[in-house]
Parts: structure tokens; sequence; C-alpha cells
């Protein structure tokens, strides 16, 4: 209730102070757009219309912060169009004139009047109604005594007295009071939708643009870590493996002329060498997207890498759908990277592994109960998972104090 009413509060001040702000406004814009298209001829127009646009510019800014309250999120800011460094008079005058964003204001000035007209009007009326019709019974008699005063219950055939006009005043403002908070918080968001509309739609796309180039730029540094450590592995691993199994082969060879028996041992050693690079490039295959994963699905790929991990694995997953490529790569992936963390560094004893679909996102949910102190930071193995993420619009969240347990959750997008 107590929030309810502050936000009822909140929605009649945005909308009171609006109308004389949306007054001000207009009436700058229409005489700057005025003397400025009239002057043009004479070029003083465009230091009038560059002034103009700025006026309107810093009550949009003003907009945007009394917007936040309403909308019940913070609003960006668009990007203004800027001089260059040592430009001329006429540059740093017509610059203010371009770019889309300060005609947006302009016209933003222009229609806020009209609706803020409107909403001031209704807002007033529904408190007034409220107000009056609730309380008409301490002054209502007064009002009944006055001779030939024809009260709305009378026009209607409802009759006279202060009995009958003091419960029809009551009820009306009973009613009104029941509608008042959706009717101003309706005002309320009408005008900040306008605004929103017109003052931070080009910003909120812009900022869109970024999310998405700097995805774009995580994606290829976390592909690009991704092949220089396997790279690495494979390297310092298998490869030197398999030059040393070259060579103990050569020797058998050599002394399968001379002492049998020795040969025998040598082979033996080749063979142990071959189990553990096969077992190193299994390991190191978990980076690669199997088979498995395309042809049944993450629910059947994440039982294998569950199967594969040191750790006893839980694994629970609710869902049993296809989802496109790049989404279930990336689930499968964060999911063999942090278990590979947890073989690695956790020294924990047991972990979870959760999936499960939300509404249009995936949840992907990795517990340990190992000794915990796993975070994000740059050069640290979870940073590549959240640059992946951020590859599809993911975000992920760990919770590891010093101590344990660990908890991943990575929400992936799935529509």
């Amino acid at each position: 209730m107590r929030r309810l009413l502050s936000r009822l509060g909140g929605d009649t001040v945005y909308i009171l102070v609006g109308l004389p702000l949306a007054i001000i406004t207009f009436c700058l814009t229409v005489a700057g757009l005025s003397a400025g298209t009239g002057l043009l001829v004479v070029w003083l127009g465009v230091p009038v219309l560059a002034l103009t646009l700025l006026i309107a510019r810093g009550m949009g800014d003003v907009e945007r912060l009394r917007m936040r309250a309403v909308l019940g999120r913070d609003v960006p800011r668009p990007r203004y169009p800027t001089s260059p460094p040592g430009a001329g008079v006429f540059r740093k005058t017509v610059t203010p004139l371009a770019g889309g964003q300060p005609w947006l204001d302009v016209l933003h000035a222009l229609l806020a009047f009209p609706v803020a007209i409107v909403a001031f009007c209704v807002t007033v009326t529904w408190w007034a109604v409220t107000l009056t019709g609730l309380t008409y019974p301490l002054y209502g008699w007064i009002l009944s005594n006055i001779p030939d005063n024809h009260g709305l219950p009378e026009l209607l055939g409802l009759g006279r007295g202060y009995v009958v006009d003091s419960v029809f005043y009551l009820l009306l403002g009973v009613v009104f009071a029941l509608t008042l908070y959706p009717v101003v918080r309706s005002c309320a968001l009408i005008k900040a939708s306008l605004g929103r509309a017109l003052l931070t739609g080009v910003a909120e796309l812009q900022e869109r643009i970024d999310d998405l180039t700097e995805g774009r730029h995580a994606a290829a540094h976390a592909e690009a870590d991704a092949l220089r450590r396997l790279e690495r592995d494979i390297h310092d691993g298998p490869q030197q493996r398999l030059v040393h199994l070259a060579m103990e082969l050569s020797r058998a060879q050599r002394e399968l002329q001379k002492d049998a028996t020795a040969a025998h041992e040598t082979i033996g050693k080749a063979i142990s060498a071959t189990r553990e690079t096969l077992d190193e490039l299994r390991a190191l295959s978990r980076g690669i997207a199997p088979p498995i994963l395309a042809d049944r699905g993450l629910a059947p790929a994440l039982a294998a890498l569950a199967g594969r991990c040191t750790v006893p694995v839980e694994l629970d997953v609710q869902t049993a759908e296809r989802f496109p490529a790049l989404i279930e790569n990336t689930v499968y992936f964060v999911t063999a990277e942090s278990l590979t963390n947890v073989a690695k560094h956790s020294r924990a004893t047991s972990c979870s592994v959760g999936l499960t679909r939300i509404g249009d996102t995936l949840i992907l949910t990795i517990g340990d109960d190992g000794v915990g102190g796993a975070h994000v930071a740059k050069g640290h193995g979870l940073s590549g998972l959240a640059d992946r993420l951020r590859a599809v619009d993911g975000e992920l969240s760990v919770r590891s104090p010093a101590g344990g347990p660990t908890l991943i959750t990575a929400e992936v997008p799935c529509a």
C-alpha cells in the first residue's frame, strides 16, 4: 500500500510539474523556430536555430531525469554531434543543427505540450473529484442550506437534501478514488513513453549496437584464446608424447635384432605411452563440439561430460528440446570448461550440473563443494566463459566465497 501511494504521489508530481515545463519549452521552441526560419535569408537564423536546438536539448535532459522515476529505470542519453578540435566559429555554430537527435528533441517539445495539457487536466480532475467527494459530508451542510442551489443529484432526479447529496458525492468520490491510481499512472506512462520514444529511442539503439559489437569482439577473443590454448595443450602434451613414442618404437626396432627381451619391454612402454596419449587427446577433445551434441542434443552431450569428469557429477537436465547450434555449443563449452576447472582447482568431492528453460532463457547452473575463490577477472579461466556468453547475449554470474561452495549460473537466450 505504501508503495502504491508513493508511486501515485510521484506520478502526480511528474504530471503537475510537467505542464509548466512543457509550456516553457513549447513557447521557447516555437519562438526560436519561427525567428530562426525567418532570419535564414540573412544568415542570422543559423545561430538562432542552433540556440533553439540547444534549449530543446537542455529541456530534453531535464525530461530524461524526470522519466526515470516513472519508468523505474535509467534512460540513456543520446550522443550529440560535437565540433572537431580547432573548428571555426561557423562550424561550431552549425554543429548543434547536425544529426537527427537535436530535431527529435524539438519534435518532443512540440508534441509533449498537448499531451501535458491533457494529462494535467485529467489528473487534476480525478484528484479534485476524489477529494471533494470523500470530504463532502464535512462541508456539504453549508451548500445544502443555500437557497436555489440545485446540485447534481437534484438535476439527475435523485432528490435534494444534505443526506442525498452526501451519499451521492461520497459514492462518486469512492469511485474516483478507486480509479485514481490507474488513471494517473496511465497518464504518467503515456507522457513518459512519448519522451522515451523521442528522447532516448536513438540512444537505446546505439547501446544495442554497442552491445552487439562488444559481443562480437568477445566471441572472437574467446575463440582465439580457445584455439591458442588448444594449440599449446597439443604441443605440450600429445605432440611430445608422440615424438617420444616414435623414438621408443625406433629403439625397439633396433633391439629386436639384438635383445628380444629388451625390445619387449620397450614395446610395453610404448603401448603405455599410447594409452596416455589417447587419454590426453580425449581430455582435449572436450573443447571441441562432439558428434553426440549435433546428433542427439544437449542432454546426452552433458551426460557424456559428466561421465568423464574426475569429480562425481549429479546431472539434472529438465529440457529435451533442440536449440540452435550456437546456443547448444555455448552451453556445452561453458559446462565443459567449468567441469575442467572443478577437476583441476576446486578440490571438490561432488559437483552438480543443472539445465532448465524458463521462458526464452536457458539457465545453466554448475555447483561444487570445493574451496571456492573462483571469479571472472581477466586472466582467469572463467573470463573466457563470460566472453563466450556475451557473444550470444548471455550473462555469467559466479558466487564463490573463500572456503566454498561455488555456484556458477549462466543465462543463455534461446528464443
